[in-house]
């Protein structure tokens, strides 16, 4: 029988009588409960640390990522495209400017305009001699520009292309890197300063700013284009790089009403006499009464496109300005009652030497002392400011001479199509006091632009019908239709009224008016000069409007000429007469005999 004994095999230990697994599972407790174990109570908690911390920073990186994309991905985009890219503007080409004749008045000329990368520059000093040799200028001056801390300077704009291709060369020739060229245009006027006021100027950056080129800017201009091009780190473009061009626009070139030849002889004709007469400046205007068309226009000084800095020269006072405008203002006087009817041109009324108006006395330019027997006729050719008054006090009334002058537009912008336009001071009906009517009956106690006599002339010479003084005629193949106005008087009354104008020339202050073989009609004017506390004692504004021929009008010129101690028939009567002259000898107009 075997014995209760147990017998162990050779080589093989005896262990204590615990089981294995009681054992496994001690080990696993100690580990368990260090940091970071894995099991229950510390190896939990470390995963659970390390787990959250991970989580964190991903949400972190993901809002990060989120905001980047989608809210500022447009703002990153535009900043990486700018910073790879140059924005280059293709400038259109500014419309051309034509005269009645096709004569061109001004034109874009290509040039180019130089500009530099300063982090190019291999020789500041080099490069700016260059410059000064064949643009001018003082060195230092470009040496500022050559070292600023930038990949984009101008160095000068609009430079004639003969001289933008001689720095090319030089450039090159000397080896100096680090000045580009760029195609741009230039505005060019082949009739040098010819009709500069009515022109106007365009600045560097081919935008209007005064005259006809500020007036239709937006037809002339045209729209810029532009090119992108891929660059480096400095700037500088890329040789083979991308690139996107949109292509531009150029303007539209126009037709103006202006006929160049008049124009240049009327500007030489009213600068002379500014200096024959001792006037402050001079104006001319010369227009087709029938259609409103303006065919020369100019008032002293003069511009220069070489020396811009007198805005005066840049104005043009016939439009912008206002003036008493005198005694030319009796046509419109006169014709307010012929149109009414009350009175014909050899209507006879008793005029005495001194009229009362308010507290005033009115009187007449040649001293008369003694009431006098005139027709109407008579009180147009003698320009008798006494008879004017007392027409209009005690045959026209206010009332009617009120809504007479507003008929013929007097106090209202006319519609120029020129910049500065104003439409002066006159009182309305309601604000006429005792000495209103009268002094205005004689082109005084009201202030217009002289483009409003113009116009009220030109209805005269047209039946009666209002025109628009204007300069545009067509704008590319478009004829531009300027409607006409109203009808400020009746064609019957303006006949009558030319034929006293015609008075006024043959017999009366406008005889030094008369030009030989033609049939002139037109009114003297010299209004006083008012100044502080009063009008000013031998300072006048000497006028005078007129037409050709009288029987069937085809040319319209009015001249003024500003604080000049001599009246209207010695002074503005000449000029017309030199004005009109070379105006009909011009467009051709034929003689009435």
């Amino acid at each position: 029988m075997r014995s209760g004994r147990r017998h162990t095999r050779p080589g093989r230990r005896n262990y204590p009588e615990a089981s294995y697994d009681e054992a496994s599972r001690a080990r696993y407790r100690v580990r368990a409960s260090r940091p970071g174990g894995s099991g229950s109570g510390g190896a939990d908690h470390g995963l659970s640390v390390t787990r959250k911390v991970f989580l964190a920073l991903f949400g972190v990186v993901a809002a990060r990522l989120g905001f980047l994309q989608i809210i500022d991905g447009g703002n990153l985009a535009s900043r990486a495209e700018s910073q790879r890219t140059n924005k280059i503007v293709l400038h259109a080409k500014r419309g051309t400017i034509f005269d009645r004749n096709g004569n061109v008045l001004a034109l874009s000329e290509d040039c180019e305009t130089v500009y530099a990368n300063p982090k190019e520059v291999n020789d500041p000093s080099g490069v700016a001699s260059a410059l000064v040799k064949v643009l001018g200028g003082e060195k230092q001056d470009y040496m500022d520009l050559l070292v600023m801390d930038t990949t984009f300077v101008y160095i000068q704009r609009q430079v004639d292309q003969d001289l933008a291709d001689e720095l090319q060369d030089l450039l090159a020739e000397r080896e100096l890197r680090g000045v580009y060229f760029l195609a741009d245009t230039k505005r060019v006027y082949p009739y040098g300063n010819a009709a500069a006021q009515v022109l106007g100027v365009v600045n560097v950056d081919g935008q209007g700013t005064t005259g006809l080129e500020l007036q239709y800017n937006d037809l002339l201009t045209g729209t810029d284009g532009e090119m992108l091009v891929e660059t480096g780190l400095t700037g500088t473009p890329i040789a083979g790089g991308a690139s996107k061009i949109t292509e531009a626009k150029n303007g539209t070139d126009i037709v103006i009403s202006i006929d160049i030849d008049l124009q240049q002889a009327c500007e030489q004709i009213i600068k002379q006499a500014v200096e024959t007469y001792s006037a402050d400046s001079g104006s001319v205007m010369v227009t087709d009464p029938r259609t409103g068309e303006i065919l020369a226009a100019c008032s002293t000084p003069l511009a220069d496109y070489a020396d811009l800095s007198d805005s005066a020269a840049l104005t043009l006072k016939l439009v912008s300005s206002s003036f008493e405008p005198g005694s030319v203002f009796k046509v419109l006087t006169t014709s307010i009652g012929l149109d009414n009817d009350l009175y014909d041109p050899e209507t006879v009324y008793s005029v005495p030497a001194f009229y009362k108006v308010g507290d005033d006395y009115v009187s007449d330019d040649d001293n008369r002392d003694y009431t006098m027997d005139m027709t109407v006729r008579e009180m147009m050719r003698r320009s008798s400011n006494a008879a004017m008054s007392m027409l209009v006090t005690e045959v026209i009334g206010a009332e009617r001479f009120a809504e007479g002058i507003d008929r013929y537009g007097i106090g209202h912008l006319t519609g120029i199509d020129f910049p500065g336009e104003t439409q002066g001071i006159v009182r309305s009906l309601a604000e006429y006091d005792g000495a209103t009517a009268g002094s205005m009956a004689f082109g005084q106690a009201l202030a217009i632009p002289m483009v409003q006599i113009v116009r009220a002339y030109g209805a005269v010479a047209n039946e009666g019908v209002l025109t628009t003084p204007h300069f545009l005629v067509t704008k590319g193949e478009e004829d531009v239709d300027w409607p006409t106005g109203d009808q400020a008087i009746s064609a019957e009354a303006c006949a009558e009224e030319i034929d006293i104008m015609r008075t006024v020339v043959a017999e009366g202050t406008g005889k030094n008016a008369r030009i030989e073989g033609y049939d002139i009609a037109g009114k003297t004017g010299t209004g006083e000069q008012a100044g502080e506390g009063g009008y000013i004692a031998g300072s006048f504004v000497a006028s005078f409007c007129g037409v050709a021929n009288a029987s069937d009008p085809e040319v319209l010129a009015y001249v003024g000429l500003n604080h000049l101690p001599h009246l209207a028939s010695q002074s503005a009567a000449n000029v017309f007469h030199d004005v009109m002259s070379q105006a009909v000898s011009i467009l051709g107009v034929a003689t009435s005999s």
